[in-house]
């Protein structure tokens, strides 16, 4: 796995996209409501995210991205295996595991399908880009 072969701007374009999707995902155009009723929030809903929140999280789906990259940093990749790649690690891996600690902190069964969707589709996305810019 050579770093050099890596697309930074496609890894920056699937970066945005799990952002992008983060916002319309958690908007009321989608699963808001639900998503703030499975989170049990109720009177205490935590005020607006703040600038801070959005850059930090920017951060985090840019390592998301790189880690998938990494992973994809094969000449042989193709859309689908990428987009197949980015379901394995959002449903395998990374949903899977929400959904243990979700059990523990006795959240809903839809908390972990809101989340855990959010979070595979979120990959898939991000893996059909790295694999289509190559």
């Amino acid at each position: 796995m050579d770093i050099r072969t890596l697309n930074l701007w496609a890894i920056l374009a699937a970066a945005a996209s799990a952002f992008v999707l983060g916002g319309l995902w958690y908007s009321p155009l989608l699963f808001a409501g639900a998503w703030k009723r499975a989170d049990g929030f109720g009177a205490n809903e935590p005020p607006p995210a703040t600038p801070k929140i959005f850059a930090i999280s920017f951060l985090l789906s840019l390592v998301m991205a790189f880690n998938l990259a990494m992973f994809l940093n094969d000449a042989k990749t193709t859309i689908a295996w990428g987009a197949t790649a980015g379901f394995l690690a959002g449903f395998g891996w990374a949903a899977m595991g929400l959904s243990i600690v979700a059990l523990f902190e006795r959240r809903s069964f839809r908390y972990m399908l809101i989340n855990g969707g959010y979070l595979t589709f979120a990959l898939v996305v991000m893996g059909t880009i790295l694999g289509a810019w190559r």
